[in-house]
């Protein structure tokens, strides 16, 4: 069996904050991270990463004889994955200059990821289509597809756990898979839009309205009376509740409280205070303008729906108001009664009225303390990771040019 290893491709700039810290393979779009896909397809044990350099210690490139490298910012399908297991050893399988898969050697591996391509490597055109994630908001755009897919893979063949006969099933019932554990009560289940994913020792605790698609992963938690609109997707020990509109949660987050959470993206580790609220739709109804990494400003989406976009360890303080289209960075801190601005840099603490950098010391002992109610350690390549964020993104902190002046 072939070495599986994912790589990132150039459109990692594009998908800050969240390739920051992680490469884009461990992104959740369904039920499942697109690693995890890939590896249930392909029926491999182990998966590998070839990304950022900074990355590399949490998330290590090992390779083997024959190497299976596939682009990690592409979403599998059956038919793509029987085509690349028909590769033979040195060929690549491209579309449209995208570089889908390749079987190759160590050696061959590596001058590839040195961008150069061995000449014994032979090119190969496909009309198979397939979903790329090449912008933050195609994440919430392709999650509805994502949980049909990801629901079909991980329930054929299985039986679901029964659903209390207290909750009321609107739909076709065969539509909901209950994992072990599951605790579901006094709840409406809608699945004539989409599927919805119980997953193990979760919790949909009483008067919630839930409309599919819809993944609740395992040891998640929906609070009393939630409204969730598919397609929407609840990260692992993520507690939320308020109103939920077509958004991904990767997991580890919170939004225990009342408010709107709409056409957004939320990484981990993060917090929405009580009555937080995000945009998704501009006044005008004209399309929204999210700031673009690599150009270092606001640029056209595409999209008239888009929310907040919130990168790992950010926190929002009670009655926080986002704006359409907002991009949060890594470890925020933000507070106050006016809408901030519509792209706060990483580390950045303070309002609408202003900004300080969130320094390391304090960083540390916050995730320390965020992560042990999980029973996560953050551990030194983590600190690593959030390191090189600071200094890779200092110079979007403006007030700091500012003192130096």
């Amino acid at each position: 069996m072939e070495n599986l290893i994912l790589f990132d491709d150039e459109r990692r700039e594009h998908l800050k904050p969240f390739s920051y810290t992680r490469p884009i393979g461990e992104f959740r779009v369904g039920i499942l991270r697109i690693r995890e896909k890939w590896q249930k397809r392909l029926k491999q044990s182990l998966a590998y990463y070839h990304t950022a350099d900074y990355l590399s210690k949490k998330y290590p490139i090992q390779y083997a004889e024959i190497n299976l490298l596939i682009n990690g910012s592409i979403l599998p399908t059956q038919e793509l994955c029987e085509r690349i297991r028909q590769l033979p050893n040195n060929q690549v399988l491209v579309q449209n200059e995208v570089v889908i898969a390749m079987k190759v050697s160590q050696a061959d591996a590596e001058a590839f990821f040195a961008q150069e391509l061995s000449p014994q490597i032979i090119t190969v055109e496909t009309d198979i289509a397939f979903t790329k994630i090449n912008n933050i908001w195609d994440i919430f755009q392709q999650n509805g597809a994502e949980i049909e897919k990801d629901f079909e893979l991980i329930t054929k063949g299985r039986t679901s756990q029964p659903l209390s006969s207290s909750n009321r099933i609107i739909g076709d019932p065969d539509r909901i898979f209950v994992e072990e554990g599951v605790s579901a009560e006094c709840s409406i289940f809608n699945t004539t839009n989409g599927p919805i994913y119980l997953g193990k020792h979760s919790t949909v605790m009483e008067g919630a309205i839930i409309r599919g698609g819809f993944a609740l992963c395992h040891h998640a938690t929906t609070k009393l009376g939630v409204h969730i609109y598919g397609p929407t997707t609840i990260g692992p020990h993520s507690k939320m509740g308020g109103e939920i509109n077509n958004s991904v949660i990767f997991g580890y987050s919170n939004k225990a409280h009342g408010g709107f959470l709409g056409n957004a993206v939320i990484g981990e580790w993060c917090n929405m205070g009580a009555d937080s609220n995000n945009s998704n739709l501009k006044n005008n109804y004209s399309e929204v303008r999210v700031w673009n990494y690599p150009q270092g400003a606001f640029a056209p989406s595409g999209t008239q729906f888009c929310g907040l976009m919130l990168g790992d360890h950010s926190k929002c303080g009670i009655n926080t108001m986002f704006n359409t289209g907002t991009v949060v960075g890594v470890f925020t801190n933000i507070f106050g009664g006016e809408f901030p601005r519509k792209f706060i840099p990483s580390f950045s603490w303070g309002s609408a009225k202003g900004f300080v950098t969130y320094k390391l010391p304090k960083v540390y002992e916050t995730a320390e303390l965020v992560m042990k109610r999980r029973k996560v350690e953050l551990t030194e390549e983590d600190k690593e990771i959030l390191a090189h964020v600071l200094e890779e993104t200092s110079p979007y902190r403006i007030w700091e040019k500012r003192k130096t002046e």
